[in-house]
């Protein structure tokens, strides 16, 4: 009978051991969700700062007469492509959508910061060499937030994949997702460089 007894105790602790560690499984699990889609967020602000920035670059250069009107042109549909790209759901096909959006915008910017060399009146004025340095600092800040959100894209599927924490993952819906990858010929820098 005390034996019935221990083992219905022993019993009632294992179910409340196995309930308090999947309470904490499944709040980690969360915890590293939200991050990697705060990382996420931190891609998207970087992505949204270089929007912000274009305008002003093409605006600062249209005051030349005579300038590349195709160059602008370019730069205009790149950001309106951009801009046209929502996010929703980080998976690798919204994922890759932005990236290309994105780095199609960075190569026409680089492009006209390019072409502007020809031009020393609008090369030395501060208006200029402020957006140029912006420019370069939001690239920067791109570099640094995909590395960031591949790291906590690594930390989740890590965690998502570890046993005995995949059976709570299983569970409850977590699964693995997918982080940034460079394309094919992505080697080729398309950093705005001056």
């Amino acid at each position: 009978m005390q034996q019935k007894k221990l083992s219905g105790v022993l019993f009632g602790v294992l179910i409340v051991l196995l309930v308090l560690y999947t309470a904490v499984a499944y709040n980690s699990l969360v915890a590293k969700e939200e991050k990697m889609e705060q990382m996420w967020a931190e891609v998207q602000n970087t992505y949204q700062r270089r929007l912000d920035l274009t305008p002003n670059l093409v605006n600062t250069v249209k005051g030349i007469s005579g300038f590349e009107q195709e160059t602008l042109t370019k730069i205009a549909e790149a950001r309106s492509k951009a801009l046209s790209v929502s996010v929703t759901e980080i998976n690798a096909d919204t994922y890759k959508q932005q990236t290309q959006v994105q780095d199609e915008l960075a190569m026409y910017t680089n492009r006209l910061i390019a072409t502007v060399e020809r031009y020393p009146v609008l090369k030395g004025t501060d208006a200029y060499r402020g957006l140029q340095t912006q420019l370069e600092g939001n690239e920067r800040r791109i570099k640094v937030a995909r590395a960031d959100f591949n790291a906590a894209v690594a930390d989740y599927n890590q965690a998502v994949r570890s046993f005995p924490k995949n059976i709570v993952a299983k569970i409850f819906g977590f699964k693995e997702k997918q982080g940034f990858q460079a394309d094919a010929g992505a080697d080729k820098n398309v950093e705005i460089k001056f």
